[in-house]
């Protein structure tokens, strides 16, 4: 008998370009088991088109050099893009391992071509002789980034250096991973458990009908179960009476990863932080902190040193005003019965939203029965964004899913096909903390391709039947997280390095923080504020309040912020020789929060050093500064839609013309000042963020 030809083996679905709409990921096509076969093929085809490059007898072009290596690397780009989403966003033991285990390879993978002399060699040769290359603007642009790319990675180091950068890349990739991975397990490990009902006095029904269901999934049937967010605020000390409880709560939610177990970080921070100095050290800058900065629209340590220190100083005293009263608050109520107590930090949300009440008649059980989750998302940020930019939304219930609470929506401008956005909105113990946004495709000319983008939220999910209502800073993260996705989706640029939020860290969240101000925008306001059961729109008596109170404990939150943002630096602009010498990471901490003057006891940092994932893992090292550092620019930009008159479509269009679209291609500030017409101005954020009343002179 003739022998039978083997069967081909088949395809794996994640080394492919998608068939789907968009090129949409096929999430019901691969298994977790196909990412590490993929990972290997994606880093062997690319690495062959690097030394095709880097080996290429011909003369350098800007074609055969620098448009060959944005084409490069097209399969590793697509699995990692889905599999580093896929960690993020519903992670499970086997991604975890695989993770854990191309990290490094990734950072190996990446040296090898960032230092290849041959490369370098060719890119260098370009960019000496650019001026008689003839490029457009943005491929002139393309050429420069690459070559700072090249320079800023080791490509002039010696070889002995090369090889020490490179362990220290893989060291890092090694240590990031360890990181994010303890603080989920300490996250879903720290969660609360409560035996009674009535310890629950205060939240309402809905929350503590989800949090029985999140105890019987864990085992402990007939109690209760608080399950701890990303911050160190946890949502459930603003309306639980029980003093004890909230103590509880909050000395889980700061012990996180910081409690002696397998999962504890500071010795991973330690070593991170030693790491990052050393590899600073090398690359020839005195810190990490000033190698990142340089390559931001901040540039130096000094320039986000002077904006902090403007800004810490009113921003504690606001917060001891604020303090001052809840005391008085809680001296009027638990004096007669000689129990008043001092106020701590686990009673600032429970005694800010009672002086709330108090102040403005206002409080959130009478704001989140009118923000309904759908009708936030679709009345709301997707209303806003068919007002200024002509979108409008279809939703793809054919497209897979990765989790069954994801949804998808085809996004169109002015009836043309524009991407798909992805919203996954519920919290789940295997999601990172926080909120965020990711991109699965990014546009660009070169390929032809339409942005794919995601938006990760961890609002709490109800029992099943009951309303998602969601709480005034849910709302207004669904704003922010969609002013990154449409960053993403308007992107026109013709080269991938370039396209959507691949700007400056510094400059990421001014887009996503300027479409805040459309969630409290009257016209917005009106469309998607209705009472869950009734519809009734919300009263302009309570529209009024919320107006009013604004700028209520701003003290607490820009303290908050500040002293994260201060510790990032702290540990950050260390050298080589001072981070070697630190050995008691909570000390460090300690001592650096008092040098900065924001060592206030009942306002504690919005992340500690052991859960900081934005400065250990996230890609934020050295740049947390950055939200405060793009306020100063949304706060002026909000100036100028009001000065426009507000929500009109010309003044979206001229806003995405001339600095949504552009992408990286353009200079950040360029951007802005053509945008704009002038350089931004500090005084709008002093007011927004309440900073304008004087501070008291120190005796």
């Amino acid at each position: 008998m003739p022998a039978t030809a083997a069967a081909p083996a088949p395809v794996n679905p994640l080394t492919v370009l998608s068939p789907l709409p968009y090129h949409y990921p096929q999430f019901d096509k691969f298994k977790d088991e196909d990412f590490m076969p993929a990972f290997e093929i994606g880093m062997k085809e690319g690495r062959a088109e690097i030394d095709r490059i880097a080996n290429n007898p011909e003369a350098p072009s800007f074609d055969n050099t620098i448009v060959a290596m944005e084409r490069s690397g097209q399969t590793l780009a697509r699995v990692s893009a889905i599999f580093f989403n896929l960690t993020g966003a519903n992670t499970n033991d086997t991604l975890d391992k695989i993770e854990a285990d191309i990290s490094p390879r990734l950072s190996a993978y990446n040296d090898a071509i960032n230092l290849d002399p041959k490369l370098y060699a060719r890119v260098k040769t370009l960019y000496d002789g650019r001026a008689q290359l003839g490029l457009d603007a943005e491929s002139a642009r393309l050429l420069e980034r690459y070559t700072i790319n090249f320079v800023r990675a080791g490509a002039q180091l010696s070889d002995a250096d090369k090889k020490q950068l490179t362990e220290y890349n893989e060291q890092l990739a090694k240590l990031t991973t360890q990181f994010q991975q303890n603080v989920l397990k300490e996250s879903n490990d720290s969660a609360v458990l409560v035996d009674t009902r009535e310890e629950l006095d205060g939240l309402d029904e809905g929350a503590v009908a989800a949090a029985a269901e999140a105890a019987k999934a864990k085992g402990h049937e007939g109690k209760f179960l608080i399950t701890l967010q990303n911050t160190t605020g946890q949502p459930a000390e603003t309306d639980l009476k029980n003093r004890a409880l909230r103590e509880r709560i909050y000395k889980a939610s700061v012990e996180r990863a910081n409690r002696g177990n397998d999962a504890d970080n500071k010795p991973v921070v330690a070593s991170i932080v030693l790491v990052r100095a050393k590899r600073a050290e090398l690359l020839g800058y005195p810190s990490h902190a000033a190698y990142q900065l340089e390559d931001s629209t901040a540039k130096t340590t000094a320039a986000v040193n002077k904006l902090l220190d403007q800004l810490a100083p009113p921003a504690v005293a606001n917060a001891r005003r604020e303090a001052a009263d809840m005391q008085k608050l809680i001296d009027r109520q638990k004096g007669a019965q000689n129990g008043a107590f001092k106020l701590a930090a686990w009673d600032w949300a429970y005694y800010a939203e009672a002086v709330r009440k108090q102040r403005y008649n206002l409080d959130e059980a009478q704001i989140k029965p009118y923000f309904e989750l759908d009708s936030v998302l679709q009345n709301g940020v997707f209303y806003a964004a068919h007002e200024l930019y002509g979108l409008s939304f279809t939703e793809r219930s054919d497209l897979p899913k990765y989790h069954p609470d994801i949804r998808s929506f085809e996004v169109f401008k002015d009836g043309v096909p524009l991407g798909i956005f992805i919203f996954d909105p519920f919290k789940r113990d295997s999601k990172r903390g926080g909120a965020w946004m990711n991109s699965y495709i990014d546009q660009s000319e070169l390929f032809g391709y339409q942005a794919v983008v995601a938006n990760h939220l961890n609002i709490p999910k109800p029992s099943a039947g009951e309303p998602v209502l969601l709480t005034s800073d849910e709302v207004q993260t669904m704003f922010h997280e969609f002013g990154h996705a449409m960053h993403g989706l308007f992107s026109n640029v013709k080269y991938p390095l370039f396209s959507g939020t691949n700007v400056p860290r510094d400059f990421v969240e001014y887009p996503s923080q300027a479409n805040e101000m459309w969630a409290t925008w009257p016209k917005v306001l009106a469309n998607y504020a209705k009472h869950y059961k009734t519809g009734a729109p919300m009263p302009l008596s309570l529209v009024q309040k919320i107006k009013s109170a604004e700028k209520f404990n701003q003290g607490f939150g820009t303290t908050e912020y500040l002293a994260a943002t201060l510790l990032d630096q702290a540990w950050h602009q260390l050298s080589a020789e001072q981070a070697a010498k630190i050995t008691d990471v909570a000390a460090f901490e300690k001592d650096a929060l008092a040098k900065a003057g924001v060592d206030y006891a009942p306002v504690p940092p919005r992340y500690r050093t052991t859960y900081f994932s934005h400065a250990f893992s996230g890609g934020y090292s050295a740049g947390y500064y950055s939200y405060i550092w793009s306020e100063v620019l949304v706060a002026d930009t909000d100036d100028w839609f009001k000065e426009k008159g507000g929500l009109k479509r010309e003044n979206g269009d001229w806003y995405r013309e001339h600095l949504l679209s552009k992408g990286g291609s353009i200079e950040a500030m360029d951007l802005y000042r053509d945008f704009r017409g002038r350089d931004p101005v500090i005084g709008p954020l002093l007011e927004r963020r309440g900073l304008t009343a004087p501070v008291a002179k120190k005796k």
